[in-house]
């Protein structure tokens, strides 16, 4: 199993914060935002990790090396950030016929459960497990995607950036993948008001083509940081949370 963690995203709206440097280098209580993905990776037991890069990647190169926790790291470039899909395309070599693991580098969770999420993956022959988080406010749900799913957590509908959410299941990046979701990037379609390829579509086409998809809860408290009110909230609910924050410092670098 591999990890296939994306942090090419240059993070325009958070350009106050990041002051020129790499979105996922922001500084959260005193680690480089990527590097809780880079923990929660190793900790589920992978055996190699993958990460897309783009803006500033002599940044993390430098920081990061080519191991962390003696897990070796294999860099992918993407040039041009075209969204989630694409970046998942440009790691199909690195990849190879591996099973792999997705982590956003910029969502950070209390409590993670990517080591339990990755023995449902296998105990139960899934071809895809969507990490959820329940979310009692609808707006949040309506920045990543809705999940439809039966009793026993079979999905079977992802919608992306819902106008009217249908429950509190909150779908984050955080997901396992079979290495054969590389063969449903041709069939996913191009969002019009985005114009590229959303990580819900290319799920949809797996779902429509029969395959066995879940959801499971990943953790606690998932912020997914794109804008200022973000780091707001970030600041909000973890700093009150002292068993999670070792060592506080700020978000700026």
């Amino acid at each position: 199993m591999k990890a296939l963690i994306l942090a090419a995203g240059r993070g325009d709206r958070l350009s106050e914060f990041s002051n020129g440097h790499n979105k996922c280098m922001m500084r959260l209580f005193g680690k480089p935002l990527v590097q809780y993905s880079l923990e929660n990776a190793v900790h589920a037991g992978v055996d190699e990790i993958v990460m897309v890069v783009g803006y500033q990647i002599e940044e993390i190169i430098n920081v990061f090396g080519n191991r962390f926790d003696n897990v070796r790291i294999r860099y992918v470039v993407q040039n041009n950030a075209k969204g989630v899909v694409d970046a998942i395309d440009r790691s199909r070599a690195a990849i190879g016929d591996s099973d792999f693991m997705l982590f956003l580098a910029d969502e950070i969770f209390r409590n993670p459960r990517h080591g339990e999420m990755l023995e449902k993956f296998h105990a139960e022959s899934l071809f895809v497990v969507c990490g959820v988080v329940d979310e009692p406010d609808l707006n949040q749900i309506r920045k990543t995607y809705a999940v439809i799913q039966s009793e026993d957590q079979r999905v079977y509908r992802l919608i992306e950036k819902p106008r009217n959410p249908h429950n509190n299941i909150r779908g984050t990046g955080n997901c396992i993948f079979s290495s054969k979701i590389f063969d449903y990037i041709p069939w996913t379609p191009i969002n019009q008001s985005r114009g590229e390829k959303e990580l819900p579509d290319l799920i949809q086409c797996a779902i429509d083509d029969g395959h066995l998809v879940k959801s499971f809860w990943i953790g606690n408290d998932y912020i997914n940081i794109n804008t200022a009110d973000d780091i707001l909230r970030v600041e909000t609910t973890y700093q009150a949370k002292a068993e999670w924050v070792e060592d506080y410092t700020s978000v700026a670098l």
